[in-house]
């Protein structure tokens, strides 16, 4: 894309903001043409009479503003008069032209989530990272987290959203959704992902995380008995103890401490899905539900598990011998 005189302003200055780094290290890192050729066959093309749609390109930066920050339509459009940095990233001059505005974006997102090319965005984001040899399965850590949604009913409606469920968590309750994935046992790369309702259990859902080529799953004591459904695969479930039974070995302190020391190593393979849910949840600010149902918001969660991924790999894929985002 070509620099605008804001890009030049900023590279003219002696120290890059923070903000700056980090969406110059987006830019580098994402491989943009070949989630253009995701989204060419949804875009529209533009023919006949009216206005000629804005660039898929710069819509798909806008988006990606957007979810990166856990801005509102209309906050990413300010958004992008008010920062520099953001208008350098999706390559807008003002002088010359107006900023996409929020219903511009808004019928973007639907159109992603309408077709479903978030979920290609997400394949196709992995697929770039196997490239680099990243994406390895054949240890996975399997996972869930919840995501809450709000649970007044003090709107028109009246009704809390219908596709939105609680259930319980230790002694609190949770209203919202879940994020069921599986992640590589030794980068930490998300490689698969499930959104559901809140209710619907981990075990239910731990076997449609899985490849097919994977050796070993590891997971939490919520996936006890995953390896004995019907849909199970052949890899081998280390699955962690509940704790009611951890309390038992205390009878029997020889063997309890090497079965205690047998779950702590389970849970340090575990911890390497900790990074994914601290990016998305932390960095990203996805604490709660952004849209209404179920559809948007997994569309969402596809949308930031792979740009996770991505953050990820970055160190990876700045390496030398890596090679280059196209």
């Amino acid at each position: 894309m070509q620099s605008s005189s804001s890009a030049l302003e900023s590279a003219a200055e002696k120290r890059v903001m923070r903000r700056e780094r980090f969406w110059r290290e987006i830019e580098a890192i994402t491989p943009w043409s070949t989630l253009v050729a995701q989204l060419e066959p949804f875009y529209p093309k533009g023919q006949g009479r009216g206005r000629p749609p804005i660039g898929m390109q710069r819509m798909l930066r806008m988006y990606v503003v957007q979810q990166c920050l856990g801005l509102s339509d209309e906050g990413i459009e300010d958004a992008i008069y008010d920062r520099r940095a953001i208008r350098g990233f999706i390559d807008i001059e003002l002088a010359r032209e107006a900023a996409p505005d929020a219903s511009t974006l808004l019928k973007f997102r639907h159109l992603l989530e309408a077709h479903g090319p978030t979920q290609a965005i997400f394949t196709a984001i992995n697929e770039h990272l196997a490239t680099q040899g990243l994406m390895l399965r054949e240890g996975t850590v399997a996972d869930a987290t919840m995501i809450s949604a709000p649970s007044s009913t003090k709107k028109n409606r009246g009704t809390r959203d219908p596709e939105m469920h609680q259930t319980k968590k230790g002694k609190n309750w949770f209203v919202g959704m879940k994020a069921h994935f599986s992640a590589d046992r030794d980068t930490g790369l998300v490689h698969a992902l499930v959104g559901t309702a809140a209710n619907v259990s981990d075990v239910t859902v731990g076997n449609d995380l899985l490849q097919g080529d994977e050796t070993d799953v590891f997971a939490d004591a919520g996936y006890q008995g995953a390896e004995k459904r019907p849909d199970a695969d052949a890899a081998a479930w280390h699955v962690a103890t509940r704790p009611s039974v951890r309390k038992q070995w205390k009878k029997q302190p020889r063997i309890g401490k090497l079965l205690d020391y047998i779950e702590r190593v389970k849970a340090a393979v575990r911890a390497k899905v900790e990074h994914p849910f601290h990016i998305v949840k932390n960095r990203f600010g996805l604490k709660k539900v952004r849209y209404g149902g179920l559809t948007k918001n997994k569309a969402q969660l596809f949308t930031l598990f792979g740009l996770a991924n991505l953050l990820i790999a970055k160190r990876r894929l700045f390496a030398p011998h890596a090679q280059g985002a196209s």
